[in-house]
Parts: C-alpha cells; sequence; structure tokens
C-alpha cells in the first residue's frame, strides 16, 4: 500500500496509532543455540564462496554477487514528515549523496539473468551525523541494504542453517532439493524465490526484509519506483529464449542513460508482536493493517549504470553492513544478529583470496567512476 498521496485525516489516524518502542519488552527474543547456528553459517557461506573460487579462480561475496549496476544519486528526506516519523537519519529534512548497487541475490557471479531469482539493491548513504553503532565508528555512512521478495526464507538462524545446508548439498540438483524443501513446513516460502517476477530491476519494488529500531519504534522499509516510465518498465519480463544472459544489466544501462530515476523509501511501523514478529523474518507484514508510509525520495539522475571501475572497486573493497550506521537505525531480530558475524567473516575470507584490502569510503568522492552532470551543483555543497 502506498500512502504517499493520502489525504490529512487519513495521516492523521496514522499519528494516532500505538507503535511499539524498539526497547519494548518482548521485541527481540534470542533463540535457544542461536550463536552455534550462526557460526555454523559463517563457516557454510566461506564453504560457498570458495566453491565459486574454484570455479573462477576469484571470490566474491556468499549472496548477492553479481553486480547488475551501480548508480549515484541523491536521498532526499521530506521536510513536512508528522511527528512519528521524524525519526533518526529522516528527523528534519535534507539531502544525502547516495551510492547504489543493482545485484542477483545468488552467490554465483555468472548466474544467467535469464534465471529467476531475487535481486537485490544496497545503498550507501553518505554525509550521515549522530551516534554510531560500534562497527560504525569512524565511517559517516548508513548503509541499507535491500531484497526484491517482502520475506525472507533465511527466516532465522536455525532456518538459515538448514537451508543453505539443503543448497550446498544439492544446489545443482534441483529435483532433489525440493524433494528435501516439500518435507519441510515452510516449504512454500522456501521454494518462492524460483518463481519471481523476472522484470526490470529499476522498476522492481525492494524491501528491508527483517526490522530495524526506527528512532523511537520498530519498523521494516522498502524501496518504491516511481516515475511513470519505471511503472510502465515492470510490464516487460525477460524472455527465456530470445534475451541474452545479461539482459538485466542492459536493460538497467538502457534506462539509466536516457531517464531518470526515482524511488519512494517508506517505512512500516511495527504495531502488534504476534502479527508482526522480528525475531521470524519469513513472514510479511501485511500493509493493508499496516501500512508503508513515505519518508524521503530517492532521486537518480540519468547516468551509465555499469562502469567497469567501479563495478571492479565495490566487488573487490566494499562491504555493504547493516550494523554500519546510526544507533537509532540498529538492525533488530535474529536474521540481523546473523549478518553481523556472517557479513565481516564473508569479507575477511573475500580480501584474503583476492589479496585486497576492505575499503570503507567516506564520502561518493571516494568511490570511483563518473559523477552524473545533474549532481555536480548538489555535491559541491555536501
Amino acid at each position: 500500500m502506498d500512502i504517499s498521496n493520502r489525504g490529512v485525516d487519513d495521516e492523521a489516524k496514522l499519528a494516532d496509532r500505538n507503535y511499539i518502542r524498539w526497547d519494548a519488552e518482548g521485541v527481540e527474543k534470542i533463540a535457544e543455540n542461536e550463536e552455534e547456528d550462526i557460526n555454523a553459517v559463517a563457516d557454510m557461506i566461506n564453504t560457498i564462496q570458495k566453491a565459486q573460487f574454484n570455479n573462477h579462480r576469484h571470490c566474491f561475496s556468499g549472496t548477492h554477487a553479481r553486480t547488475q549496476g551501480i548508480i549515484k544519486g541523491k536521498l532526499v528526506v521530506h521536510d513536512d514528515l508528522p511527528k512519528h516519523l521524524k525519526q533518526s537519519l529522516f528527523d528534519h529534512g535534507a539531502e544525502y549523496p547516495v551510492v547504489c548497487r543493482y545485484s542477483s541475490e545468488p552467490g554465483d557471479p555468472g548466474l544467467d539473468d535469464r534465471t529467476p531469482q531475487p535481486r537485490g539493491f544496497a545503498m550507501q548513504v553518505f554525509n550521515v551525523e549522530g551516534d554510531f553503532l560500534p562497527s560504525g565508528i569512524g565511517i559517516p555512512t548508513q548503509d541499507i541494504e535491500f531484497n526484491s521478495t517482502p520475506a525472507l526464507d533465511l527466516a532465522d538462524a536455525r532456518t538459515t542453517r538448514e537451508i543453505i545446508d539443503l543448497r550446498i548439498k544439492y544446489g545443482n540438483n534441483q529435483p532433489e532439493l525440493y524433494k528435501h524443501l516439500e518435507a519441510r513446513p515452510d516449504t512454500d516460502l522456501q521454494k518462492f524465490r524460483d518463481t519471481v517476477r523476472n522484470t526490470h530491476l529499476e522498476s522492481t519494488r525492494q524491501y528491508s526484509q527483517t526490522a530495524f529500531r526506527f528512532g523511537d519504534y520498530v519498523a521494516k522499509y522498502c524501496l518504491v519506483p516511481n516515475s511513470a516510465t519505471q511503472k510502465k518498465l515492470y510490464e516487460e519480463t525477460v524472455k527465456p529464449v530470445a534475451d541474452p544472459p545479461d539482459i538485466l544489466s542492459r536493460w538497467l544501462q538502457s534506462f539509466h542513460r536516457d531517464h531518470d530515476g526515482e524511488y519512494l523509501l517508506q517505512f512500516q511501523l511495527l504495531e502488534n508482536l504476534q502479527d508482526q514478529p522480528v525475531e521470524y523474518a519469513g513472514k510479511v507484514w501485511d500493509p493493508e493493517i499496516y501500512p508503508w508510509q513515505t519518508v524521503a525520495t530517492l532521486v537518480v539522475p540519468k547516468q551509465e549504470s555499469f562502469d567497469w571501475e567501479m563495478k571492479n572497486f565495490w566487488e573487490d573493497h566494499i562491504r555493504v553492513d547493516p550494523w554500519h550506521g546510526l544507533k537509532t537505525l540498529q538492525p533488530m531480530g535474529g536474521p540481523n544478529r546473523l549478518r553481523k558475524v556472517v557479513y565481516p567473516a564473508s569479507s575477511a575470507l573475500r580480501r584474503k583470496m583476492n589479496a585486497r584490502k576492505e575499503v570503507n569510503v567516506k564520502s561518493i568522492a571516494e568511490v570511483p567512476g563518473p559523477i552524473p552532470a545533474a549532481l555536480n551543483n548538489f555535491l559541491e555543497v555536501n
């Protein structure tokens, strides 16, 4: 549900709802043996990375290995937000430089674009000020990541351990993998990834999947394509035979070369822990009951979306991590506690095997590649 054009009465009703505080009792509850499960998953992700190294003689991240495009723009925080949305980074109107990466979720960088799979979108927001989480101290950025499916199949640490184990054992044998998935109570959730709509990435809605602190409250977030062209292109899907294996990157290049892009950044606040679990990310928070509310606009001017220097710099040196950011946007729940361990472990192996150093860029000027002409004046004062 997009409420960006709702009337004053609707906004007033949303402002008066009983949103749950981030530090309320029961919001987070660590599962038994979670630490053991998380450490096992970190080892499994490293196993996947080593297998891909044997195929490509280069180590990539354990997930989202295939870069589809990288773009630069600005995040415009709306200056007329109601009090309940004036939280954290969004507590006042402002404009922030951003760099964003489109990706395909699996850990194989050679995955054919014609294969339907979840897609990702990662954003680094620069010039951020405030009190940072320990791993983000000294790095004035807010890392925000998205996935094209609203529910996360790796819904908690135990589920992640079980599913990654099955993918390692049977990933190259779908009938055998499905036999094991169909024996699980979450079969539909686990098989959904193979049936996603395979369409333009610039036209695909993206979701946080997991919960985050949102200032005083807890929320999930999403990114909604908002220009007329982006909405129109969503009607087109990949043709498995006629289209080339890199069709998604080609479509991105065509769009960003000829069109400005625009996305709405929306938040969905926590109101009911039974209906909106924080610890289990496999359930969608029903937007008809808990509406999405717009707080900012991502503006992307025309540009080249596939720059080789920028692509290689990102893959070899950058780690997008939701634990790099403000305390008031702290990741919450088991899947995010898992990321706190797995992401650094994945990054460390990648740097070791590729003989590269991790680079925590502090400004958009440190990111290689061209700056879109439409951003020059903005960046001179930001």
